[in-house]
């Protein structure tokens, strides 16, 4: 048992640093923006398939207030990664750490119980349900005495509502509307929503943007910034590489399971970026 292991998640507070909250520890980067502690470490971490190594000792670290974008071609492993910080899959080798501390993730329900929260493509939403039922499903709030306790669809709508608000999320008039009823931007922003509703202080998120259109795609990269600002450490995958440099303050790049570069983004361009993920350059190192 770690700090970190410690008792059940409450869908009424939210993290510090995603509403706001002061985060110790902070310092000014290169980049002029402050950067705060450590929210992930990811040291030597590897996973292999049979014969096929699909992470090969991949290092990096992600910290508050800080997007790190995550590249690399089909295969290059970063779905592979993300799922096992995630703890959909364990790896072979190596350690996570989460502000500072090692700790042990075998399943999803720790990565979440230490902070960590995943957006996948298909954002695992109920279609037929509404923008409150899909924020607190699974995880209901309720009143009354116990054997006669009853869902409290009151609080969890103030409670959405004021998720919503404080994400800067003003593009869902109806919190009851069915979620089948929204545009792809807007699913996107319930599923971030949702992420953010507990103790989120570390977001993955995989291709956030790949089916949306140029519009819906600026309003998630904005929603993207805006939990950057407050203080979420981020780490997105993405093919896009003009969103790379709209958003990210570090790049990433995976080839073949391993680390092939990193770079800071008001340092590189995209041409250097491309030749990396083609393994045609790099500066193999830790993320």
């Amino acid at each position: 048992m770690t700090a970190f292991d410690s008792g059940h998640e409450s869908a009424t507070g939210g993290s510090p640093q995603a509403f706001g909250g002061p985060t110790p520890g902070s310092a000014a980067g290169p980049d002029g923006r402050t950067h705060l502690s450590e929210s992930l470490r990811v040291d030597a971490v590897s996973k292999a398939y049979g014969q096929v190594q699909a992470l090969d000792r991949v290092s990096l670290a992600v910290h508050h207030g800080e997007v790190v974008a995550l590249v690399g071609d089909n295969g290059a492993g970063k779905s592979t990664l993300v799922k096992v910080i995630a703890g959909v899959i364990e790896p072979d080798e190596g350690s996570i750490s989460v502000e500072g501390s090692p700790v042990s993730i075998r399943g999803p329900q720790d990565a979440a119980r230490f902070g960590i929260r995943t957006i996948f493509q298909d954002l695992a939403l109920a279609g037929n349900l509404s923008v409150v039922d899909n924020l607190f499903l699974g995880r209901e709030l309720t009143k009354g005495p116990l054997p006669l306790r009853q869902a409290d669809f009151r609080s969890m709508r103030r409670r959405t509502v004021e998720v919503l608000d404080g994400l800067g999320i003003g593009t869902i008039d109806d919190v009851d509307a069915p979620v089948e009823r929204l545009s792809g931007g807007q699913r996107q922003t319930v599923a971030v929503a949702r992420a953010m509703l507990t103790n989120c202080a570390t977001l993955l998120l995989d291709e956030p943007t790949a089916s949306l259109g140029l519009r819906e795609a600026r309003s998630v990269m904005d929603l993207v910034r805006r939990l950057r600002d407050q203080g979420t450490g981020i780490l997105i995958i993405t093919h896009n590489m003009r969103q790379v440099f709209e958003v990210a303050d570090r790049i990433v790049v995976l080839h073949v399971g391993r680390v092939r570069a990193s770079y800071r983004t008001s340092e590189t361009l995209p041409e250097v970026v491309v030749k990396a993920i083609m393994g045609k350059a790099g500066n193999e190192g830790v993320g």
